[in-house]
């Protein structure tokens, strides 16, 4: 075994772990690599630390809801996307409203979203979204039918890049986007 004394040596051996974790880890597990006691300040100094030696890089150290992980940087995946046979998913806009109702409102049942879209809410929407991991059920409201409560999951944090709910853009940004997007899609419409 590696004996450890300067932090050069603890930041290679987190270095190490963390390229070639699965998913992100979160401090109590970055913890474990170490027989010495670490505090979350001196850990999260030698992360704060790692980060900056990968500043220059194509990839990044980045602290997530659920731990920290290796992960490209944005202005690079366009390029790494060339080697992709597959393509990522492609999702409703039926989706994608319920996803953001959700992820703005919540928790929320299945009554609360049809509320704000105006529309009934396929069960398969949220099973998409379930599957995806994006959304789970995290309780039942104290009403007629007991009806379930969802709210994002931390896998949704993770794959958005997020640390907390408090990062997404605020919603009147969001409101305005899917404004500018309807104008757009009906000029196309017109066009054709």
């Amino acid at each position: 075994m590696l004996t450890l004394y300067t932090p050069e040596d603890y930041k290679r051996v987190l270095e190490a772990a963390l390229l070639t974790a699965s998913g992100p880890l979160p401090l109590p597990e970055l913890k474990r690599l170490f027989d010495e006691e670490f505090d979350d300040d001196t850990l999260r100094a030698l992360l704060a630390d790692l980060k900056a030696d990968w500043s220059p890089r194509g990839v990044e150290l980045a602290q997530l809801a659920s731990g920290w992980r290796f992960q490209t940087r944005p202005e690079y995946q366009a390029h790494l996307d060339r080697l992709k046979n597959e393509k990522a998913p492609k999702y409703s806009r039926a989706v994608m409203e319920t996803l953001a109702i959700i992820a703005y409102r919540q928790p929320v049942t299945r009554g609360d979203i049809e509320d704000i879209r105006g529309v009934a809410v396929s069960p398969n929407i949220l099973k998409t979204l379930e599957a995806r991991d994006w959304i789970d059920c995290v309780g039942h409201r104290d009403a007629p039918g007991r009806p379930a409560l969802y709210a994002t999951t931390r896998k949704f944090l993770d794959d958005l890049g997020l640390r907390s709910l408090s990062e997404l853009p605020p919603l009147a940004d969001m409101e305005a986007s899917m404004e500018n997007r309807d104008v757009t899609d009906a000029a196309a419409q017109q066009e054709i």
